[in-house]
């Protein structure tokens, strides 16, 4: 009998296990999905980063955070951030981030995380 419990436990753990897998993206691949459009803007509060990032990608998107990498002259980071982009990206759609930051002398964003949005098509674009 405690056997029979053993196994079931041990299929139970690797049925769940087999149904969780991380998605690792290379920066080529993510190039492909997305395409970041962004400006260093100044106001009275300091310098700020805005833009908009396309879904080039199969499916809608959820849940996307972007990093953004602070610069020195020589191109060595030197600090780095996150925004999140709120809503959804639908496919062949477009979402707008702004967030304010520290002085730079220059700047890198990049995609670090998102979701693909499960069943197709989600609003919240263009």
């Amino acid at each position: 009998m405690q056997r029979r419990i053993a196994v079931l436990i041990a299929a139970a753990l690797l049925t769940g296990a087999t149904g969780v897998s991380a998605q690792l993206y290379a920066p080529q691949t993510l190039e492909r999905y997305f395409r970041l459009e962004w400006e260093v803007t100044r106001g009275r509060k300091g310098p700020a980063i805005e833009g908009y990032v396309y879904n080039n990608g199969p499916r809608s998107v959820e849940h996307m955070r972007l990093q953004i990498e602070r610069l020195d002259t020589s191109g060595k980071v030197v600090g780095s951030s996150t925004v999140w982009v709120l809503g959804s990206i639908a496919m062949d759609g477009r979402a707008y981030f702004g967030v304010s930051v520290p002085d730079a002398t220059s700047y890198r964003v990049q995609v670090l995380s998102f979701d693909w949005a499960r069943g197709g098509a989600v609003g919240g674009g263009m």
